[in-house]
């Protein structure tokens, strides 16, 4: 990536017809870089529809990432379910791919009450096995298990940053909001965002800060965790700051931002970073 790249979660709220051509004519109208295709509810795209997306995005010069089904558990129990959540990450990147994007991201698993050691070493594996099957089908695409935001569910910031060590193809999608829900109201200050670029670079090396892959939008929660997404205007987060953090850490990538009006608040993202002095060398 040669710079940071700001984009909606799925097509533009104001896209009519919905399809993909004039969603991403959209973006383009606005001014905005990419798209992260929505396969929350499955991955259903035909071949023809992938055809267009990638020709598009190729033409008019648009980064695409993809999101994994929701119903993804790699510390499932019954055999059934955990296989299928592989199936379900494997498709998603079999499709990002076709499409041309880049990097696909999923919520990984759930503690279920167990040793937090126990369920990482299940969600490795299966990472490991997933990365096999992408390398002998020759699919080069970034894996990116997301920060999740609740307690109960698998992917911290240190898990993410230990898995992209131990399994390559591997690194981070940081969920900046699920960041602040699932700590209740902390990491949401100027010095607390550099600490998180400061430990991805110094761990993870200098590749990571600029082959990022984040998410931002405003978010209610409660001692649980996440409750739901804002806008960002309407609620807590300091996104000035967190993007003056992108800028001064000169972090290349993709934002993909995730509030109910999500092409306003990506607009307001992108024109946020635009207004802050150039990154001194």
């Amino acid at each position: 990536m040669d710079k940071l790249n700001f984009c909606t979660a799925g097509m533009p709220a104001r896209t009519n017809p919905r399809n993909y051509e004039k969603a991403l004519q959209d973006l383009v109208d606005m001014n905005l870089d990419g798209i992260e295709l929505e396969f929350v509810r499955g991955v259903t795209m035909n071949p023809k529809t992938q055809e267009i997306v990638k020709k598009m995005s190729t033409d008019l010069d648009l980064v695409l990432t993809a999101h994994g089904p929701y119903y993804i558990n790699l510390n499932a129990q019954e055999k059934p379910k955990y296989h299928a959540s592989i199936k379900r990450i494997l498709d998603t990147a079999r499709v990002c791919c076709e499409c041309g994007g880049y990097s696909i991201t999923f919520h990984a698993a759930y503690y279920m009450g167990q040793d937090k050691e126990e369920v990482y070493q299940k969600v490795k594996t299966a990472m490991q096995d997933i990365v096999a099957v992408l390398k002998e089908e020759n699919i080069e695409i970034w894996v990116r298990p997301e920060l999740t935001g609740k307690a109960t569910q698998w992917g911290d910031l240190d898990e993410l940053i230990r898995i992209s060590k131990d399994v390559e193809m591997v690194l981070p999608c940081i969920d900046f909001a699920h960041q602040h829900a699932r700590t209740v109201g902390k990491w949401n200050t100027y010095d607390e965002f550099c600490r998180i670029f400061e430990k991805i670079g110094n761990e993870l090396g200098e590749h990571a800060l600029k082959n990022f892959h984040a998410h931002i939008a405003g978010i209610e929660y409660t001692v649980k965790g996440e409750r739901r997404h804002l806008n960002l205007e309407e609620s807590d987060l300091e996104y000035k700051d967190l993007i003056k953090a992108f800028k001064d850490f000169d972090v290349k990538g993709v934002i993909v931002c995730e509030s109910p009006c999500i092409e306003d608040d990506a607009m307001l993202l992108k024109k946020t970073y635009n207004a802050l002095s150039p990154v001194k060398n």
